[in-house]
């Protein structure tokens, strides 16, 4: 994973706080689903972040399974651990995870791809580390292009911070082709089991809060000047004020890509 992403112990809090309501709690059940997790198996959560799809899958796999979390990020699994200390986190490198061989029964990754330096590597890793028979399965977002909502958002934020700004924010929609994760999975010796293009909400309890939630709980936190911060919120609220319902609550679709392979 680049060091660009690594988060600081509020940024990860703020992440789970935010993002994972908002956006990635719904994918979880989606990306097990995919994945075809049963009850007893073994489950691997790569780059797991705050551990919504470990703890997610702890309620399939039930007692009688085995569930552990892996992310490079320290501040990450602080988070996780504080939040359910009865599973296992481990600090690792998705592209050289800290496992056996055939050591899990099905290895997830939910929006993270995007973040690792060596895509093709992870997904590698992942293969090895499930037993011959066993599944990985990916989530990750389509192309920019096809985001109605977040395109124009992540121009307006480039257009307030720059350059840099978009490159960070349009590293999410990087890896969401479908035919360059048919790739990877091939590449890796796995044999495509299901693809799935899956169109979801995230929701917000405001415009603002999305501006709130791409900036606070990322790197750019650290990067936009207060002034510039106020002006991307404002342009927000205007933006994507037409996904407001009569709550106020903000719906923002948002479409993944979701693509389970299976070893041997």
């Amino acid at each position: 994973m680049t060091e660009t992403f690594q988060l600081t112990r509020e940024q990860a809090r703020a992440y789970d706080e935010l993002f994972v309501p908002a956006l990635f709690g719904q994918w979880a059940p989606k990306l097990l689903d995919c994945a075809r997790v049963r009850p007893g198996q073994s489950v691997l959560d790569v780059a797991c972040g705050t551990g919504v799809v470990a703890r997610t899958a702890r309620d399939v796999a039930g007692p009688g399974g085995r569930v552990v979390g892996v992310d490079l990020n320290p501040s990450m699994l602080e988070v996780a651990r504080e939040a359910r200390p009865d599973l296992e986190w481990v600090q690792g490198d998705a592209e050289d995870l800290p496992f056996a061989d055939a050591e899990f029964d099905v290895a997830l990754c939910q929006s993270a791809l995007f973040f690792f330096a060596d895509p093709g590597r992870a997904v590698t890793e992942m293969a090895r580390v499930v037993v011959p028979g066993g599944v990985v399965a990916l989530q990750t977002y389509a192309p920019l292009a096809e985001q109605p909502a977040y395109g124009p958002f992540v121009d307006l934020v480039a257009g307030h911070a720059g350059p840099e700004a978009r490159i960070l924010l349009g590293t999410y929609w990087s890896q969401g082709d479908v035919d360059g994760l048919l790739a990877l999975t091939s590449a890796s010796g796995l044999s495509l089991l299901e693809w799935r293009s899956s169109l979801g909400v995230a929701v917000f309890p405001s415009a603002a809060a999305v501006a709130h939630t791409e900036i606070q709980a990322t790197p750019l936190a650290e990067r936009i000047l207060p002034e510039t911060y106020a002006l991307i919120t404002a342009d927000t609220e205007e933006l994507l004020g037409e996904y407001a319902d009569e709550s106020g609550l903000v719906r923002v679709p948002i479409r993944a890509t979701l693509i389970a392979a299976r070893k041997g």
